[in-house]
């Protein structure tokens, strides 16, 4: 296993009370749910921010969680973090070249682990859809409280579908004014479609200003809940 240091972090101490409910609200969904996905309808979304600051907020609480990064098209994990060396990813994993505890790395913030999504892959879907990825899971549940998979978004390709197929549950990133209720539909029934189940949506780059009930929390504040409340 690598040990890494992250040099550079996104800063989510602005919405920390945010991170916090978001945790709660995972914590909630049962125990039996401990390898969660995120996705979102398009790029830009903050999916990728959502789930890092998250996956922080656990370990925080004590639980011991890795971050897997599955976006194989367009990973912005590994450049956001700048870790201290060069690693292997999924990538390198799923197509053969090292074995799984080559790609996980312990990070310099107490019990959060990484594995970063690697090389950009001309196969993504077929090598998320290889049972070399459900096995990798199944092998991190052993040893982690908690799975957070980070996805490419649903509503521009298929990957985070292939990869609801191997995953607890499934939790959209919908940011504010940018995504119609009908496209958040069709994300929905693409999800269910997996048989996985839709643990709920996370409204994100909800402006305080429009929102003055949420104040205090910085610039953007969100919102979990099931889907039938978004």
């Amino acid at each position: 296993m690598n040990s890494i240091n992250l040099t550079r972090i996104d800063d989510g101490e602005a919405v920390s009370e945010y991170y916090k409910q978001l945790r709660t609200n995972i914590y909630f969904c049962g125990q039996d749910k401990q390898c969660i996905a995120f996705t979102s309808s398009f790029p830009n979304e903050g999916k990728s921010t959502v789930v890092f600051n998250l996956c922080k907020a656990l370990a925080e609480d004590g639980k011991r969680v890795i971050l897997l990064d599955a976006d194989l098209r367009k990973s912005v994990l590994y450049n956001r973090c700048m870790p201290d060396q060069e690693v292997k990813g999924l990538s390198h994993y799923l197509a053969g070249f090292v074995p799984l505890n080559d790609v996980i790395c312990k990070t310099n913030i107490k019990n959060l682990y990484m594995a970063f999504a690697g090389l950009n892959a001309p196969n993504p879907a077929e090598l998320l859809g290889n049972p070399k990825f459900k096995a990798a899971i199944e092998a991190m549940k052993k040893s982690f409280n908690y799975i957070i998979v980070d996805c490419a978004p649903i509503g521009a390709v298929i990957d985070a579908a292939v990869v609801a197929k191997s995953v607890d549950g499934m939790v959209m990133v919908i940011e504010q004014k940018k995504v119609s209720r009908r496209m958040a539909q069709k994300m929905k029934e693409q999800l269910e479609a997996s048989g996985c189940p839709l643990l709920g949506v996370v409204l994100n780059k909800v402006k305080i200003s429009e929102n003055k009930s949420y104040g205090g929390y910085g610039q953007y504040y969100g919102h979990y809940g099931k889907y039938g409340e978004y």
